[in-house]
């Protein structure tokens, strides 16, 4: 008698166990560690590394860690820094996403520059920002231009830009408008775009008499990269329009934003 009562025992305990495993609360998704790496030339770094970090998280669960390095902006060798946590070979360790807003673009020593592309090669997802696509280009290797998926040395006049979009079904386009007119920047010119570029949006030169790529995501090994040229100043950082497209674009390279450009469930900003 007692064999028979002891299968449907085991049974029904293995039940409740299930049950209450099914019901238990589940672990809300911790932030995502970005480090924000910023300064060099031209650049009002100072306020922009706190309206990206503030805009950013009101849009996203995520932490920053921010590296603010190099000379006065206006300084003649603001271009030639090298930051230093770039002297390490697992300088990115860590962290879940790399958002690059710099700008040094005469530093040329190719060991360096290639060892802040390998981490993405391996599969560190990054965020590419305006002057983040002219720095490292005196450098004699094309690894951060395959990073960052396009190669250019210079930009148009500062003007009003009139970006249009060319690819709304992307996650990451999913809210921009179809037109948007970007006050008082640089268009940056596309030398050329390497294998794995997607263009999103462009805007046309008025100097070259084409248009340019200026919102795109990329892949670069291993590592998914979101990049726009847009930023040169603080009024384009500040538009929610600009800031809406960046957190989008930080959550697709992470893999934490939805076929509707939403966040996935734990990611959306966690401010009250």
């Amino acid at each position: 008698m007692k064999r028979r009562l002891l299968l449907p025992v085991l049974v029904a305990t293995a039940t409740g166990l299930g049950i209450w495993a099914a019901e238990a609360p589940k672990e809300k998704p911790k932030p995502l560690r970005v480090l924000m790496v910023t300064g060099g030339c031209c650049h009002d770094y100072e306020n922009q590394k706190r309206i990206l970090a503030e805009g950013l998280s009101s849009r996203s669960n995520v932490e920053f860690t921010i590296v603010h390095e190099g000379p006065d902006p206006k300084a003649k060798d603001a271009r030639n820094h090298k930051v230093s946590i770039y002297e390490k070979d697992d300088w990115a360790k860590g962290y879940d996403l790399i958002l690059h807003n710099e700008c040094f673009g005469a530093v040329d020593d190719v060991a360096f520059v290639e060892r802040i592309a390998k981490p993405h090669f391996d599969g560190v997802p990054a965020v590419m920002l305006h002057c983040s696509t002219h720095s490292y280009r005196a450098a004699k290797t094309d690894e951060w231009r395959k990073a960052l998926g396009q190669t250019s040395m210079s930009h148009e006049k500062n003007r009003d830009l009139l970006v249009k979009t060319v690819n709304a079904e992307h996650p990451v386009m999913q809210g921009f408008p179809k037109e948007w007119l970007n006050k008082a920047d640089e268009l940056y010119k596309n030398e050329k775009l390497w294998e794995n570029f997607v263009p999103l949006a462009q805007a046309y030169g008025e100097e070259t008499k084409k248009d340019h790529a200026v919102i795109w995501v990329n892949t670069y090994g291993k590592g998914k990269v979101f990049g726009t040229t847009l930023g040169h100043g603080n009024a384009t950082m500040e538009d929610p329009v600009f800031l809406d497209l960046v957190a989008r674009g930080l959550l697709w390279a992470c893999g934490k934003l939805d076929d509707k450009g939403k966040p996935l469930p734990g990611y959306e900003s966690q401010q009250k």
